[in-house]
């Protein structure tokens, strides 16, 4: 490792981070904490543990195979049939799920800079068009266009470092009570607790982040040798964005808001208490963390489509652009007029139910076979640790296709 330079191994990781800690993780951490306090602390720390987990598995697979998750579905073999469900499964649930939740993650960071300045909204042809949303999400798509790896790369670190300081210091602010804090790591839950620990795990274990490192691992590393630097990497990263989001949750049990709906309700709340100069941390936390997920949704979803089908997954070739450029106009659209897409978020929710436990599963069944990764597959007991996480993917995937049939 390098003294001088200790960034200079740090891969790609700190995107993950940026990918799991969206407007989506702010709001259901804030609502965590302000609703049951910082009982569900542990929550977070096991989703930090099972994402860890999976990514490594991920990582490993993309290192020592040199392929990404999506081009080893695409190629594998045995039943056709299955491999072409496979194929369309991840299709619907990366794109559509990409594509609802772009428009979440430009309206999030939107809020962020409401903090500072309120963009206007614009009537144009009968629909209003929220120029805030627009603005970002052009910056979102411009950047991703340039496609310069290194400069997108380094625009996200810089937002993930800058976030992370925005929420521990407003956490910090809060002066929370540290035994109670230390209580929380407790596991503890009933009833009217669970909905909400599905929910804190749900947005930390992410299926297209399983893709997503896959495929970046490659631009970062090609030896075998690289293992443990790739290990590390993204150890280090998923644990400080779990801070991170232990940080929200802090946060958010402080507020002093009457009603909770959003991490914007908790940062007006916690103005009264300290000025608006949490509030101004709290709001530069949701932009940082509305821009990162804008931008590696639709990085995300590129690489998926694009190793799929097969075509060039450098991102300045057309098909990835191309690929990149849909996701966030989408994105773009349905944030920018105020457009609900329910259909598509219900669609997409449904199949990201089915997805998360169906590509887990598969990573660790490939984690296993000694004919794919040799020595460096799966010990028993990981195998046994990685089965138990499976265990909590089902259940989150459950979870989300009961929310879409109303049988929760």
């Amino acid at each position: 490792m390098n003294v001088k330079n200790p960034l200079r191994n740090i891969g790609p990781g700190p995107l993950i981070a940026a990918a799991f800690i969206g407007p989506g993780t702010v709001t259901v951490c804030t609502l965590a904490g302000a609703n049951f306090g910082f009982s569900l602390l542990w929550a977070l720390v096991l989703s930090i543990v099972a994402t860890v987990i999976l990514q490594e598995i991920s990582g490993r697979i993309g290192i020592v195979t040199g392929s990404d998750l999506s081009s080893l579905v695409r190629n594998q073999t045995g039943n056709r049939g299955f491999r072409l469900f496979s194929m369309i499964l991840i299709l619907v649930a990366v794109v559509l799920g990409n594509a609802a939740y772009e428009s979440g993650n430009i309206s999030g960071a939107n809020l962020g800079l409401d903090f500072y300045w309120t963009a206007p909204t614009l009537d144009y042809l009968g629909l209003q068009l929220q120029s805030g949303n627009f603005i970002l999400g052009i910056i979102a798509f411009l950047l991703l266009w340039s496609g310069s790896y290194k400069a997108l790369e380094r625009v996200l670190m810089a937002l993930v470092i800058l976030m992370s300081i925005a929420f521990s210091v407003t956490a910090i602010l809060t002066k929370p009570d540290f035994s109670a804090l230390l209580r929380g790591f407790i596991p503890t839950w009933n009833s009217a607790e669970i909905p909400t620990l599905v929910a804190l795990i749900g947005t930390t274990v992410v299926p297209y982040n399983l893709f997503l490192y896959a495929s970046l691992v490659n631009k970062r590393w090609k030896n075998v040798a690289d293992l443990p630097l790739m290990r590390r990497d993204i150890a280090v990263s998923v644990i400080l964005g779990g801070i991170v989001s232990m940080a929200i949750l802090i946060v958010g049990a402080a507020n002093t808001s009457e009603e909770i709906t959003s991490a914007i309700d908790v940062s007006r709340g916690l103005e009264a208490v300290f000025g608006r100069f949490a509030g101004y941390m709290m709001g530069f936390g949701l932009l940082a963390a509305g821009l990162t997920s804008s931008l590696t949704a639709p990085l995300a979803a590129g690489f998926v489509v694009c190793g799929i089908m097969g075509w060039d997954q450098e991102i300045k070739s057309k098909p990835m652009r191309i690929s990149m450029g849909i996701i966030v106009g989408l994105g773009l659209l349905f944030s920018s007029f105020g457009i609900k897409p329910v259909q598509l978020i219900t669609l997409a929710q449904l199949a990201n139910g089915i997805l998360l436990p169906v590509i887990s599963g598969w990573i660790i069944w490939i984690a296993s076979q000694s004919s794919v990764l040799g020595k460096f597959k799966n010990s028993s007991i990981r195998t046994g640790i990685a089965g138990l996480i499976w265990l909590i993917t089902l259940v989150l995937g459950l979870k989300s296709i009961g929310t879409v049939f109303g049988w929760f």
